[in-house]
């Protein structure tokens, strides 16, 4: 079977969440998903819910808050261009067959990855392969690459009324 590249970007909250529901119908069907999760080091419900899921394994690559653009550290830079390499490896590996980099986008417009060392893993990725990137900020060039873009677009959100983070529902 053909495996295509999907982007899930835009300002509108479920780019993670509808990732993460393709893993679990693939898991259905017995396929093996690798889910990479960049800026993100919170324990977040889907890690609980993934957990005993033979199906599914999930890596977080982030640190255990939300940062700002300007709070990047070279530290954290070298930390998540390591942990690209590391997604390269279960990309090449043949070991699953979706591979999702979730908040990859974001990663690439805070500066802790380039977006040519990711349209390098587009290229490259073995035929077979779903690979899904996730995030907000998708580039002209990620979405010319990809064969699938769907923009999670906000109309209205209650966290504009000053509603933090639900467990469960946000985190």
């Amino acid at each position: 079977m053909k495996g295509y590249v999907q982007i899930y970007t835009g300002c509108g909250k479920g780019k993670t969440t509808a990732s993460i529901g393709l893993a679990i119908r693939a898991s259905g069907s017995k396929q093996r998903t690798y889910i990479g999760q960049f800026m993100k080091g919170q324990k977040y419900g889907e890690l609980f819910a993934l957990k005993n899921n033979p199906y599914i394994d999930v890596e977080q690559f982030g640190i255990a808050k939300c940062i700002r653009k300007e709070e990047v550290t070279s530290e954290y830079i070298e930390k998540t261009k390591k942990a690209l390499e590391q997604c390269k490896g279960k990309i090449i590996n043949g070991n699953y067959d979706i591979v999702i980099l979730d908040e990859i986008i974001v990663a690439i417009w805070f500066g802790l990855v380039t977006e040519k060392d990711v349209l390098e893993i587009i290229d490259n990725k073995p035929e077979n392969l779903e690979l899904v990137l996730t995030g907000r900020y998708a580039s002209q060039t990620l979405i010319d690459k990809a064969d699938l873009v769907s923009e999670m677009k906000c109309i209205k959100h209650y966290y504009d009324t000053g509603v933090s983070a639900r467990k469960g529902i946000e985190n």
